[in-house]
């Protein structure tokens, strides 16, 4: 799994730190908790893809069998690093269990969420090599006349089509709400046991599972141009999505580096960590992600009000 190797002061970080981070990561993360999990080599890995399946037929005895092939190719998938620094006073690096439990607690979430953002289309792959689901077929779920039920066995219907079947659906806050008041003409909830469960953990019989960055917000309407309704969610055939990582989580810890970024208000900032008492805690991610992007659809809801 991961490795931590440098201190900063002889501040030792145990590798268990480390492992509990990428296993929090990939629980924060809703494709991750889908897609398949193989080992990267920092060279990247050649993924072997067949697309178009054999056909077989009956054959009379002494005819000849029937030869049909797929189509073999290969897609590369390479590494791309997802990095995050967040500063402590070295004050609180006195209660270490304290700074171990703030590293597992606010680290894998920051992590998990551009990952999945990225895969959903929210944000910009880091390079060619990286698959995202930005052009998959979109298949709307808002509530109106049973919108979210067709929605999703339309989805179901398309992956179908081509070749996949479905095994799961990643979705952001955003979509449970729709969910939970997705009812029958009963009035009955479609997507719980009860009314007072409050947890949709299956949807049309295949897992959901949810993550904070399952999604991108839409656009109103402008003048004569229509909105973009908004991503809240996957639906595919998850057999066919690989995401590769080199090795695991790595943690840096600095005290005498100078930190510079943007605030909310994009103010620009800079933190001397010498000299303001502080240290600083760097995590990053090497970490790949391909797919069948046919055997996926997004799933959409409102746009802003």
């Amino acid at each position: 799994m991961a490795d931590i190797n440098r201190t900063t002061n002889n501040m030792v970080l145990p590798s268990e730190v480390s492992n509990e981070i990428l296993q929090k990561t990939q629980e924060a993360s809703a494709i991750m908790q889908l897609a398949r999990r193989v080992t990267l080599p920092g060279r990247g890995l050649t993924i072997p893809v067949i697309t178009g399946d054999p056909s077989a037929a009956w054959v009379a005895e002494t005819a000849a069998k029937p030869h049909s092939n797929g189509t073999p190719a290969t897609k590369l998938m390479q590494a791309y690093t997802i990095a995050v620094i967040e500063t402590f006073s070295n004050q609180f690096r006195r209660d270490i269990p304290a700074l171990y439990d703030a590293m597992v607690q606010r680290l894998p979430g920051a992590l998990a969420k551009v990952f999945d953002a990225t895969v959903v289309g929210a944000v910009q792959a880091p390079g060619n090599n990286f698959d995202t689901f930005a052009n998959c077929t979109k298949q709307s779920i808002l509530n109106a006349n049973n919108g979210t039920y067709l929605g999703l066995v339309a989805a179901d219907t398309d992956i179908a089509t081509h070749g996949g079947i479905l095994s799961g659906f990643a979705m952001s806050a955003q979509a449970r709400g729709l969910l939970l008041t997705a009812t029958d003409t009963t009035n009955r909830p479609l997507f719980l046991n009860g009314a007072t469960e409050g947890a949709v953990n299956r949807v049309l019989g295949v897992p959901a599972y949810f993550g904070n960055g399952v999604y991108k917000a839409g656009t109103a309407a402008a003048g004569q141009t229509a909105g973009t309704p908004a991503i809240v969610g996957i639906a595919g055939d998850w057999s066919k999505a690989l995401y590769g990582t080199v090795s695991g989580v790595q943690i840096t810890l600095s005290e005498e580096a100078t930190i510079t970024g943007t605030d909310a208000n994009n103010q620009a900032y800079t933190i001397n960590l010498w000299q303001q008492d502080m240290f600083a805690v760097r995590a990053e991610i090497e970490i790949g992600f391909r797919a069948d992007t046919a055997c996926f659809n997004i799933l959409t809801g409102k746009v802003p009000e």
